[in-house]
């Protein structure tokens, strides 16, 4: 699988290609916007790796005129852009994806692989279960109707949970998809970020949402298949 990174920041564009590259891709990396625009129509790529910021033409323009030559690889914008309207737009334009700086490489890497798996099929913009929605453009949580207010991490423990629902996480793929961290079993983060969350989305509601698998991990299940 080939991936055009386009990253004018020399640290996170080397960071970004070697990660990559040891992960089992083959990458090309463009500084500047023109540059990007470059090799991106004149070779094929399975992904774009894109930054909004950039010099001599920006990230918004780049994938402009990349979908209007008719290219249709996945695009995931890496940005430190964190308004919801920029969000909104890049995803308009026709990105795929949309990931904050700083950001963790391991949920960089687990997006990737998601959208190369995906092809050119669209991301999700809400995930949802029984009564529980989670906004993933406007990063909104919402049950029964009733607006949730989550920190940036239960936002992220809420949607991998979502994402993998009916599937029992273990605590070491929570600590590093969510923290970025190896698992040490002498602490009690996890336990306590899902009790959290629990009290937010579960407390007052029916049925319970989010079940613990004594000795394995978490599984967030609909009614249904609880």
């Amino acid at each position: 699988m080939k991936i055009l990174i386009v990253e004018d920041e020399r640290k996170t564009g080397d960071y970004l290609s070697q990660g990559l590259i040891e992960a089992g891709f083959v990458t090309d990396l463009a500084r500047t916007g023109t540059d990007g625009v470059h090799y991106a129509l004149h070779a094929d790529y399975d992904l774009l790796v894109l930054d909004v910021m950039l010099p001599g033409v920006d990230g918004w323009e780049v994938l402009r005129r990349v979908r209007a030559a008719g290219k249709t690889m996945p695009v995931l914008f890496l940005t430190a852009r964190d308004q919801v309207d920029d969000r909104v737009k890049g995803l308009e334009l026709g990105a795929d994806d949309y990931l904050i700086k700083p950001f963790a490489f391991s949920e960089l890497l687990a997006r990737v692989r998601t959208l190369l798996r995906r092809g050119t099929t669209r991301e999700p913009e809400r995930l949802h279960v029984a009564d529980l929605e989670l906004d993933l453009l406007r990063r909104r949580a919402t049950r029964a109707g009733r607006r949730i207010d989550l920190t940036a991490k239960e936002f992220s423990l809420l949607e991998l949970l979502l994402r993998r629902q009916g599937e029992v996480l273990p605590r070491s793929l929570i600590a590093s998809q969510v923290w970025d961290m190896n698992f040490d079993s002498d602490t009690n983060v996890i336990e306590v970020a899902v009790r959290r969350l629990r009290a937010k989305i579960d407390d007052d509601f029916e049925p319970k949402l989010i079940q613990t698998v004594r000795g394995m991990g978490y599984v967030l299940e609909p009614p249904e298949a609880a």
